[in-house]
């Protein structure tokens, strides 16, 4: 009988010191250095099972040993913390260190800018082209209601996601620029403030210019007079799904549309762009001036005068450099 115990014994001791080995070895496996010999990408996308990221992770040669893989994750309660997303896996990471990375959300992001003047139909152009984002966008969303901005996304994010944080997002800076407005502005609502800030967006691309291009829509405002502006009427004409790379035609400046600012009074009745924080800011906070006019300069940027006398110098000035840009080129 003391045989037969002793032999029991030993036999316990055997299989308590194997698997003793065993766990030993999985536990070594698990916190050891990975197969990786270079830094690879893992997409795990939404949904997906522990079983499926095992298996995209040994397909990239990340972990040597699925089983292991999987029954640490359980262990160290990470299997249900996966998060979406595209991650970088470094050399020779653990297991130990991959199910961190996953679980951690801080996946691979990809830039996407938007720039200011962009319209709408614009808008979603650039996000169609994105293939890292996910979904569509079943409608083109209203006009100036987008905040321009360099986007840093994760791959899979739905289109329409993207959407709904531009619109968030101006709908925040329209909000706030509106509440510290300076007093008496010819604008009646946060909406009217807008279109005219998509107008002083596609007038000018210089920064400093923005308060004085706005002054001068405003002291219009004021005075009753049409806004007279260029980029209105090409928004009738293409309705923002193109540039029209021409001039304006006589005859499109005397046809009557709700944009042709020279034949309407006020504002037209929606944004012609999506414009920029500046913008909306400059509209709010004009400059101080009397200026109703402004030209081109030549130099990329705007001459300001008061007076139609002024302005028709100014004007005249214009289409001399022209001539000479012209009998240069020829």
């Amino acid at each position: 009988m003391r045989h037969i115990a002793a032999n029991g014994l030993n036999l316990l001791i055997a299989v308590l010191l194997v698997v003793l080995g065993i766990i030993g070895w999985g536990v070594s496996a698990f916190r050891g250095a990975g197969p990786l010999q270079q830094e690879t990408i893992v997409v795990l996308d939404r949904g997906d099972s522990l079983p499926v990221i095992t298996e995209k992770l040994e397909q990239d040669g990340a972990i040597s040993n699925g089983t292991i893989f999987r029954i640490g994750a359980r262990y160290t309660k990470t299997a249900t913390t996966l998060k979406f997303g595209e991650y970088a896996i470094p050399a020779g990471a653990s297991m130990e260190d991959i199910l961190a990375i996953l679980s951690s959300g801080k996946s691979i992001l990809h830039p996407i800018t938007i720039p200011e003047g962009f319209t709408s139909f614009q808008v979603v152009q650039r996000l169609d082209e994105a293939d890292f984002l996910s979904g569509e966008i079943t409608t083109v969303p209203p006009e100036g209601m987008l905040a321009p901005d360099t986007y840093n996304l994760q791959r899979g994010t739905p289109r329409q996601t993207v959407i709904d944080q531009m619109m968030a997002a101006q709908k925040r800076i329209l909000a706030a620029a509106w509440e510290g407005r300076q007093a008496d502005l010819p604008l009646d609502t946060p909406e009217e403030a807008l279109v005219l800030a998509s107008i002083v967006e596609k007038e000018t691309g210089i920064p400093g210019e923005r308060p004085e291009v706005a002054s001068v829509f405003i002291n219009r405002l004021r005075a009753g007079m049409r806004l007279e502006t260029d980029p209105t009427v090409i928004y009738g004409i293409t309705g923002g799904k193109e540039v029209l790379d021409r001039g304006l035609r006589r005859s499109e400046l005397q046809t009557r549309t709700p944009y042709n600012t020279y034949m309407i009074d006020g504002l037209p009745p929606t944004p012609i762009a999506n414009p920029g924080r500046a913008a909306i800011a400059a509209v709010m906070q004009p400059a101080k001036t009397d200026y109703l006019f402004f030209v081109a300069d030549g130099s990329g940027g705007h001459v300001f005068s008061s007076t139609l006398r002024e302005h028709n110098r100014n004007v005249a000035e214009w289409r001399r450099i022209e001539r000479q840009r012209q009998s240069e080129q020829n």
